[in-house]
């Protein structure tokens, strides 16, 4: 069971970058994913999340607006499409995986409630 996260990168402030989250090992149509970031000297934290069929998803206040998440369950992936990108938000981004619980915003949002994650991706806003 493993998931990959992908598409990080130098970004100028204001542009768009797509990560990309892929599984190998599982098939992800039956697992809640969330995205979480963690800056350095700073505790990882919620960006946002997405349930299993794509019906719901949740976002921190912070990105509301400028992300999105989407899954294409046919390429057992999952992308945080993040635009209008701040240098404030350099940090490694981790997508993480559960299969436990059906879609609620609140849990989402907590990272204890996810069983599995990747390795994480650096994502650097500047110019």
């Amino acid at each position: 069971v493993q998931l990959v996260e992908s598409g990080g990168g130098l970004v100028q402030p204001g542009g768009s970058l797509r990560l990309s989250c892929a599984a190998s090992g599982f098939t992800l149509d039956y697992y809640v994913i969330g995205w979480f970031r963690q800056a350095p000297g700073k505790e990882r934290e919620f960006v946002g999340a997405i349930s299993r069929n794509g019906d719901f998803t949740g976002f921190s206040d912070s990105v509301k607006g400028r992300f999105s998440i989407s899954r294409d369950n046919a390429k057992n992936t999952v992308y945080l499409q993040m635009n209008t990108l701040k240098p404030e938000e350099t940090a490694v981004y981790y997508c993480a995986a559960d299969l436990r619980w059906r879609w609620n915003s609140d849990t989402a949002a907590r990272a204890n409630k996810y069983d599995y994650w990747g390795q994480g991706t650096q994502v650097t806003v500047s110019s």
